[in-house]
């Protein structure tokens, strides 16, 4: 299979970059906000967006190693979910960002609902892990939202942005992938 995967929900279709999408992947990428928990500084700039979504764009979804799907809604670019498969294939991480004008509208949590549900349903895979930084509350939430169980907090294990951070370290497996999906509507 190619980067040609295409998932879709009611409201979003999760689909391959292009590069049509670098401006406004550098816009939210930019965004002191969204950038604030995440690896990258900001501002983001264009020049790395489209080297970015040139990589990931033609990735192979069912390779070992990271496969971003960008997440659009009506026609817009409004994020994107990372799903980082192990050499194994039966396990992956999963990671997501999301514009600040579109969140709190349920959009992160349908996503990754989505990417869930292919991964376990479509995919077969035993495991799918996520972490996120201790103060990003909202993120810790949507995990929990989804059937994550909270596995591990690991203190000041982070040297990020000048400082160290603590790690919250979730896991789900596919035997309590069904129940999650129920549970989180």
């Amino acid at each position: 299979m190619s980067g040609d995967m295409r998932l879709t929900t009611e409201r979003l279709v999760l689909r391959p970059f292009t590069a049509a999408d670098a401006p406004a992947f550098a816009a939210y990428r930019s965004d002191p906000d969204v950038a604030r928990y995440q690896g990258w500084e900001a501002p983001f700039s264009l020049a790395d967006a489209e080297e970015f979504v040139r990589e990931v764009g033609p990735a192979d979804p069912t390779a070992a190693g990271w496969y971003q799907f960008a997440v659009e809604a009506d026609g817009v670019l409004v994020g994107d979910v990372g799903v980082g498969l192990h050499l194994n294939l039966m396990q992956a991480d999963i990671g997501y960002t999301l514009a600040t004008a579109y969140q709190g509208r349920g959009y992160a949590t349908e996503a990754v609902r989505r990417v869930l549900a292919h991964l376990f349903e479509e995919r077969g895979l035993h495991r799918v892990s996520a972490e996120c930084d201790a103060r990003n509350e909202r993120s810790a939430r949507l995990l929990a939202r989804l059937g994550f169980r909270q596995e591990g907090h690991r203190v000041r294990n982070t040297w990020m942005k000048g400082e160290w951070t603590d790690d919250l370290l979730f896991g789900l497996l596919a035997t309590e992938w069904p129940a999650a999906a129920d549970h989180g509507r």
